[in-house]
């Protein structure tokens, strides 16, 4: 059987290895903390979402796995401000692809964090 990662650019590869071990584990720890967890975790299902465009995918693992790794511009242990940098690059790569970033991504996002879903989504 091929190698399905085969035709992936190196970059897209490591960010995704690297998002899918730690996401789901840092946001778990920090989603009560930041203001950005359920857009975060809606690029998380986008960028899972067979259906969104490589491009897009490797968009928004790059912004996440900025999220998940320890080492950033501003700490993320530094009151008030840790957490600045990673908004401003997930907000940057869902502006650029937002037309992508559909309400079934937003509304697994909402479920996944436990928010209240509302009774008319049509998703």
């Amino acid at each position: 059987m091929a190698d399905k990662n085969l035709n992936l650019p190196a970059v897209y590869v490591r960010d995704e290895k690297t998002v899918r071990a730690s996401f789901w584990v840092k946001l778990g720890r920090v989603a009560g903390k930041i203001p950005f967890a359920e857009d975060a975790a809606a690029a998380w299902y986008c960028a899972k979402d067979p259906k969104t465009p490589l491009r897009v995918k490797a968009t928004l693992m790059a912004a996440l796995a900025y999220f998940v790794v320890p080492t950033d511009l501003v700490p993320d242990f530094i009151t008030g401000l840790g957490f600045t940098d990673d908004a401003t690059v997930l907000m940057a790569a869902i502006g650029l692809v937002s037309s992508h970033l559909t309400d079934a991504h937003r509304k697994a996002a909402r479920r996944a964090l436990g928010l209240p879903i509302a009774d008319n989504d049509p998703s």
